[in-house]
């Protein structure tokens, strides 16, 4: 079967119609047999998503709408509409909104699916805390971005956000 090319979205009515508002990932690719992801992300004016490291993927950030910048370290890279910026694997940023807020879209290989591989020598196998199943963190931990404060949640599945206290992702 040979796959047919088609339009998804309008990301510009995507952010219109989320209205000022809307915040945190306001659009997701979610077709079947895709070999990517995309997220469209507003942050609220001066809003943050806190430092980060993403150790498996390399992600291209476009931003739409707004400015701000990401901190990588010592640097701060300048956002405005139209920058395309490369984080590649293991770089350490945060991205932080300006006074009009940001809005930009993430596109990154499709996570890898968990595999089971033996434990290194010497270690031992336990449950894992909360009986919850282990795995990896989201793709840009969108899931952890509190849609109040646009902050990025810390520890392992959050429920609300410990600054604004904001109930996260639906859970």
């Amino acid at each position: 079967m040979t796959a047919v090319p088609r339009n998804l979205a309008v990301l510009a009515d995507a952010l219109a119609q989320a209205g000022p508002d809307g915040r945190g990932a306001l659009w997701r690719l979610a077709e079947q047999g895709r070999e990517l992801d995309a997220n469209l992300v507003r942050l609220p004016p001066d809003a943050e998503v806190g430092g980060h490291q993403e150790n498996t993927l390399d992600v291209l950030l476009v931003v739409l709408a707004g400015s701000g910048v990401i901190v990588t370290g010592d640097t701060a890279l300048p956002l405005t509409p139209t920058t395309v910026t490369w984080l590649p694997r293991t770089s350490r940023r945060a991205v932080q909104a300006g006074p009009e807020g940001l809005a930009y879209l993430t596109v990154h290989r499709r996570r890898p699916g968990l595999t089971v591989a033996p434990a290194p020598p010497g270690t031992v196998a336990r449950e894992p805390e909360g009986g919850e199943p282990e795995g990896g963190e989201a793709p840009c931990a969108l899931d952890r971005v509190c849609p109040g404060c646009g902050r990025l949640a810390e520890g392992r599945a959050p429920k609300f956000c410990a600054e604004c206290g904001e109930r996260l992702g639906g859970r």
